[in-house]
């Protein structure tokens, strides 16, 4: 039987590094309804949802007559804010896509979807190989390593593996931070407690490897613009204006 297939977007107002960062204009519409939009256009979910605890995130979503639910608790996370909607939706799988990611490709989502094709499979995510050493030494770049079966089995923000040896060929992945969930994984992963390499690291997905979950890791080549700070605003809208 096919899985069911729900697309949310978890969508907080405040944000450290830019705050109000999704409702900043991208173009003529905000960062959210063009994240929402393009989500919703690929087609290949059963449904696209906004969660978010803001009502000016509502309220653009409310604007393009797109969905959200509204929950006005406060949580450590997204997959924390999306877990406690899930609960009570009906359907198989749960793809958690950011609402800072609105040039995510649809074909990285389709594969991630068909990750669950496989019963050993229960959480999904996306990462990509990094080209330049400045990329592979910042510690906002999530790295991930991973075994033969392209399974994770360790996350970390130094570059990792490390080559001892000068002139070993290494490749270094960054970590997507965009999960897709079976049901029952997701509703379990808000009832682990946080460990300490999770504390450490302060990486979200280590809740897993502590509990003796791995997750599959989908390679995907290009996903677009991520939108952290206002630099890359302007870097996605110029890249707005030249497409």
């Amino acid at each position: 039987m096919k899985n069911r297939v729900v697309a949310l977007i978890p969508a907080r107002y405040d944000s450290k590094r830019f705050p109000g960062k999704l409702t900043a204009k991208l173009g003529e519409k905000s960062v959210i309804v063009c994240t929402y939009e393009n989500v919703r256009n690929m087609g290949i979910f059963d449904d696209v949802i906004v969660v978010t605890n803001s009502h000016i995130i509502r309220d653009e979503i409310d604007k393009v007559s797109g969905k959200v639910i509204f929950n006005d608790s406060i949580h450590p996370s997204g997959t924390d804010r999306i877990a406690e909607v899930a609960k009570d939706l009906d359907y198989d799988i749960i793809i958690n896509v950011q609402g800072d990611e609105p040039f995510i490709g649809k074909k990285s989502l389709e594969d991630l979807i068909a990750a669950f094709d496989s019963d050993e499979v229960y959480v999904a995510t996306l990462a990509q190989k990094l080209e330049s050493e400045e990329a592979i030494s910042n510690p906002n770049n999530v790295k991930v390593i991973l075994d033969s079966e392209n399974m994770s089995l360790y996350f970390s923000r130094l570059p990792i593996p490390f080559a001892r040896d000068k002139g070993t060929e290494v490749e270094h992945l960054k970590h997507i931070g965009v999960y897709a969930f079976r049901k029952e994984a997701l509703l379990k992963f808000v009832s682990l407690s946080v460990g300490k390499l999770e504390q450490i690291e302060m990486i979200e997905c280590l809740r897993f490897i502590e509990n003796g979950i791995k997750l599959k890791v989908i390679l995907t080549e290009t996903i677009g613009i991520e939108i952290d700070t206002e630099t890359d605003l302007q870097t996605a809208n110029k890249y707005l204006q030249n497409k």
